[in-house]
């Protein structure tokens, strides 16, 4: 999947996400491999942020190939088995991961 595509998703995913109980997040995303990229998400003040470039004050950073990343996003792939099998790999405050994928995969439920 192309990166332009997994920026769009993301992007999609976050205008749905409830992020009424998320003080502050900064979360940086790198996809890996062919169409691979970097982009990060913010949650700061009430708002929502997905763009396309490293995030150095970020309090985790994701790593993890395009389509595993998807497959989380879909409720395909658990991301605590997808980080104990090595799938995704993490970075700095899990908890503001674990933070992270719950606001995405909650919005499949809407």
């Amino acid at each position: 999947m192309k990166f332009a595509t997994i920026l769009k998703n993301a992007r999609a995913q976050a205008a749905k996400a409830d992020i009424s109980k998320v003080g502050f997040l900064a979360i940086q995303i790198n996809i890996e491999g062919e169409d691979g990229g970097v982009f990060y998400v913010e949650v700061k003040d009430g708002n929502i942020s997905v763009e396309p470039y490293e995030y150095y004050d970020r309090q985790c950073m994701i790593t993890i190939d395009g389509d595993s990343y998807n497959k989380i996003l879909k409720g395909k792939l658990d991301p605590v088995q997808a980080f104990n099998d090595g799938i995704l790999k993490a970075e700095g405050d899990l908890d503001k991961a674990l933070t992270f994928t719950n606001l995405f995969t909650a919005t499949l439920k809407k």
